[in-house]
């Protein structure tokens, strides 16, 4: 397992479903952790390379309704 860290900056706040939609990117098999800043304008992905690339986590936060760009 290849961990890799990568952080977006959110382009407005997420709501409450945005929240329970991220919650179920987490279950996307090779995201092992989200941590949203206190601040609510960054968000930080911890998945497994050797599972994911990086345009799948993207996808995942866009299907999620998330809207972020990368750092």
């Amino acid at each position: 397992m290849t961990k890799v860290e990568k952080r977006f900056r959110l382009l407005k706040p997420p709501d409450e479903a945005a929240l329970a939609r991220l919650a179920q990117a987490h279950a996307l098999y090779g995201i092992q952790k989200l941590v949203l800043a206190p601040s609510l304008d960054t968000l930080t992905v911890e998945y497994d390379a050797t599972r994911l690339r990086p345009a799948e986590v993207d996808s995942a936060l866009a299907v999620a309704g998330v809207d972020a760009e990368p750092e």
